[in-house]
Formats: structure tokens, sequence, C-alpha cells
């Protein structure tokens, strides 16, 4: 299992497959083919069928140095994963080089000749496992994280955390409509406003929805954020964490604390399952996240490892099955919404577990296991292909009609 470096990825939205995959595709193949003068990108699978909404074929054109085609295959897939492409490069009308490349959810891209293991540094790689060392050589799983990681994984940490809250500031500064056919309106900076102004029973949640709006808005709107696994899942973790520092005055060294031990967490659902969308369906974003989120507001209530293990637990059992099905393909409806919940969602699903003595029916291990067996039980139509679901819905809430 790799780095939580990672996992955290700092980057431009909509979205970590759709777009910072193809942007450091087309960077590599760049610098590779400094001698071409023009090139053609074949777009398969989730990449042709929302890649507009998600900006693919404009973040290619703008990282590609020269003119450049794109080449839409919705009805094809390659053999690796759906969110595949092709990229050709011609000097004089000559094909001089092609590479077969896959975006495969947060920002990572891999080909034929990836292998798996070759940044694993984690000799655990289930929670069972990390827990059974622990019990028997002692630690918590942040001290687990930061013996395996080192040192220098909390200057890294200290990186993310800046850009989640940067994020945070300017999603509740910007008012205005997001960009696309969606006309959608921001709601962060609303949210706060009521949030300030509710009684305390409501006043919790209310934040919750703002900070999970603010950054779920940046990144609707190509803003820098971080992915947490991922760009269209990147509101929930900044908003419990923005949360508990802002308004509960949690230290930075507790919060950082916190992002190792929800790295781990994402990491595992990683490793033995996966965070696309494409491949799994929302489940592995939204699902990861609130999971994340969970066991690391888990980590700040003081909760032992066994009580994080089962908020991290509860956070992704309650999503299972959701579907990924983006109105018009733009990481705006319902993912911008689902994130709010998804935060709301992370902070009970810790309080349950807080209040617990650890013990449940299902080990994180096996929700692990069965998400990724539900995320290929999916029909196509609702992973990342804007075909089935919410999706089908016109502009207006209407179905489409054929």
């Amino acid at each position: 299992m790799e780095s939580i470096k990672y996992l955290y990825r700092i980057g431009n939205g909509p979205s970590s497959s759709h777009t910072m995959g193809p942007k450091s595709a087309a960077e590599i193949f760049s610098k590779k083919n400094t001698n071409a003068d023009s090139f053609k990108v074949y777009l398969y699978g989730s990449l042709a069928l929302t890649g507009k909404g998600h900006m693919t074929d404009y973040i290619i054109e703008k990282t590609l140095p020269k003119p450049t085609e794109i080449f839409w295959k919705p009805e094809e897939e390659l053999p690796l994963h759906p969110n595949g492409m092709i990229f050709e490069a011609y000097f004089a009308d000559k094909k001089i080089d092609e590479w077969e490349v896959y975006s495969v959810g947060g920002g990572e891209i891999i080909d034929k000749n990836t292998g798996k293991d070759e940044r694993d540094i984690y000799p655990e790689t289930t929670m069972a496992d990390i827990i059974s060392h622990l019990e028997k050589n002692g630690g918590t799983l942040w001290e687990y994280v930061l013996k395996v990681e080192g040192e220098t994984i909390l200057d890294y940490m200290k990186e993310v955390w800046e850009v989640m809250k940067s994020a945070i500031y300017r999603g509740l500064e910007t008012d205005g409509t997001l960009p696309g056919v969606l006309n959608l309106r921001r709601k962060a900076p609303s949210y706060h406003v009521k949030a300030k102004m509710q009684n305390k029973f409501a006043e919790d949640d209310t934040f919750l929805f703002a900070y999970a709006l603010a950054v779920s808005e940046e990144n609707a709107a190509a803003g820098r954020v971080v992915t947490a696994p991922t760009c269209g899942s990147s509101g929930i973790l900044p908003a419990v964490m923005y949360l508990f520092y802002k308004k509960y005055e949690f230290s930075e060294t507790r919060i950082l604390k916190a992002l190792l031990v929800a790295g781990l967490v994402g990491n595992l659902i990683k490793e033995n399952a996966s965070i696309s969308g494409a491949e799994v369906g929302c489940q592995g974003e939204v699902g990861t996240a609130c999971a994340m989120a969970a066991a690391a507001c888990a980590q700040l209530l003081g909760g032992t490892m066994y009580q994080i293990e089962y908020a991290a637990s509860s956070g992704l059992e309650h999503h299972l099955g959701l579907t990924c099905d983006p109105i018009a393909g733009l990481v705006q409806v319902p993912c911008i919404e689902r994130n709010a919940f998804g935060a709301q969602r992370a902070l009970d699903s810790a309080l349950y577990a807080i209040h617990s003595d650890g013990r449940h029916m299902v080990p994180f291990d096996n929700v692990v296991e069965v998400m990724e067996q539900t995320g290929h039980d999916l029909p196509s139509l609702y992973r990342e292909t804007s075909k089935g679901g919410l999706a089908t819905m016109g502009l207006h809430g209407r179905p489409k009609k054929e």
C-alpha cells in the first residue's frame, strides 16, 4: 500500500479522474514528444460519456502545446479501466508515438506497464492486520501512519490542510453562478450566514453544510482543492475538520493527526476496492470520503482504534449502492449536495461509534469488500456515464425523452 501522499493530491477540479488524471497524462506525453507538431487523443467509456461536463477535452487541449484533435468513443472501453485514453503524437502527418493510459480515480494514472507495488511502503494492507499489529506492538493509528511514512508526512499534511482551508475561505466568500448548463447558484455563503443565526440544535449541521458546499462549489468552478479521496468528494473531510478547528478550537496538531488517520482509511479502501466513480459508483467517492471523515472525527473525539474502525465502517456501510449519476456530466447535481450530507453522516457515524465500545457486527474490511462487489454489480448506467439514475432527468427536472 502506497503513501497517503498519493491519496491527498492537490490540484484543480472539477474531477480528479476526468480532469486531474487526463491533465497529468497530457503533461507526460507532451514532455516525451517535444518534437511533435500535432496530437490526437481518443477518450473511451466514462471519459467520453461525461468528459464534456467534466472539462476533459478543455484540460487536454490546454495542456498539450500543439494542435490537438479529440475523438470521443462513448460505446467502447479499453481493457484495464472505464476511464481509458489513447494519446497519439504526429510529426508531418506521421504518427511518431502512441500511449494507452488510464485515469483510475483520485488523479492517479496507470498504463499496462505500471507495477501495482512499485510505491508500496505499508507492510499491512487491511484494517484487521493494522489493529493486530498495534495490539502486539502498541501505538495508535496516527502513530502507525507516522512511523511508516516518516516525519516528513506532517509537512505535506500541513500543505494539504492549508489548501483545504483556502477552499473553504474562497467558497464562503464567492457568490454567483457555477459554470455549466445547469446555471446552478452557489449556496455556501448563504448557508454560512444562516449557520451564524441558528439555534444550538441546528448550528453544527448548518456550519457543516456551509463548509462542505464551499469546497464542493469551488471544485465545480475548477478551483484548487485536495482529493479526499477524489475531487467530486473533496468537501466532506475538510468540512468536518474545519468545524472542529473553527468552532471548537481544536489545534492544528490534532487536525493533522486526524488527517493521517483519514488518509489511512482512504488508502485501505483504494488498495482493496476502488475510489473511482466510473468503476464502483459514488459509494467509492462519497462513501470513502465519509468513512475517512468519520474516522478522523472519531480520532479528534478521543476514540480508541476500535471506535475509529467502527466509525469508518459505518460511514462507508451506509453509502453502499450509491450511484454516480451526474446530470449533464457536471460535478454539480447531485454531487455538491452529497458532500454536504456526507459530512453530516460522517459526524453522526463518529458520534455513534464513540458512544459504543467499538464492537459491531460487520468489520471495516468486510464492508470494503462488499462495496467493491456492489460496485461491480452496478450496471454501467450508474457508474459515471450519465446514462442512468438522476442523470436521465432533464435540466428542469423532467425525464429526458428519447
